[in-house]
């Protein structure tokens, strides 16, 4: 069987899915190690231990998410390291860097924490926008921190993170200028798909309601005295953000995620 001939088959198998003819070809690609356009050119090669490939696909067809099976995930034009019990990072959290690398690019020497690490892809992405940038980082998770440590080191910049095995901040000492967090914020009885199931549940669920970790966080600034909080949120939870944020003594501005939905806030203590 050719690699054209696989991918024809794999593309067949996925049909069902909206995503099928790309996640056929993104697993061919991981499982001969070849770029998009090497595959282009080497389709008509026979594909060794094909049945190897369909394992891959049977993965997926299974509900596994593809960043799983592959080990990698895409974020802000790089590649991290991905692993089965870490959340997968989303598109629309690059906005949430973005929106941080505004405030960070006007402040001198800030001292940032952030809350919730995962995978390493924010305080990464902010460690390599600022050279001069220390960041200190907590999880309840110790897998989550052990791969937020390889994707640091993957990409040069473990000197300038401490990781902190903990609940939101409890561990770690010390005054901040800003908290960056992407938590836990879907309602518990909100309907997810199949492959979001697979992530963990504690770094999607935030309660009852899905804002209250948001809410320990906000209150959490407002006591230990920091001037400047960005996180993500759902997008039905701007009411309550807003609410929440003013009763702490913080005045928000809310951002839109790419579909036009309020996904984040940055706030700013008055």
């Amino acid at each position: 069987m050719t690699i054209n001939e696989a991918l024809n088959h794999a593309k067949s198998e996925l049909k069902s899915h909206e995503s099928g003819a790309f996640v056929a070809r993104a697993l061919m690609q991981h499982f001969c190690g070849l770029s998009k356009e090497q595959i282009y050119l080497k389709g008509g090669d026979e594909l060794s231990d094909a049945s190897e490939y369909f394992k891959l696909v049977d993965r997926f067809k299974q509900n596994e998410p593809l960043e799983y099976i592959t080990g990698k995930a895409g974020f802000y034009s790089l590649e991290f390291e991905c692993e089965s019990g870490v959340l997968i990072p989303r598109p629309e959290t690059e906005i949430l860097v973005e929106k941080a690398s505004e405030i960070l690019s006007i402040l001198s020497n800030p001292k940032v924490c952030e809350i919730g690490i995962g995978s390493g892809v924010i305080s990464v992405s902010l460690l390599l926008n600022f050279k001069n940038l220390s960041i200190i980082a907590t999880d309840i998770n110790e897998k989550a921190l052990e791969l937020s440590r390889k994707n640091a080191l993957k990409f040069g910049v473990s000197d300038r993170l401490k990781l902190v095995k903990t609940s939101l901040m409890d561990e770690v000492l010390g005054e901040f200028d800003m908290i960056i967090s992407n938590p836990p914020y879907i309602a518990r009885d909100y309907k997810l798909d199949d492959f979001v199931l697979n992530e963990p549940h504690n770094a999607l669920f935030g309660g009852e309601n899905g804002d209250e970790i948001l809410k320990q966080i906000i209150a959490l600034s407002a006591y230990r005295g920091v001037k400047i909080l960005a996180c993500e949120m759902g997008h039905d939870q701007r009411q309550s953000m807003q609410e929440e944020l003013a009763k702490f003594g913080f005045k928000a501005e809310f951002y839109k995620d790419l579909a036009g939905f309020d996904r984040g806030f940055v706030a700013r203590a008055i």
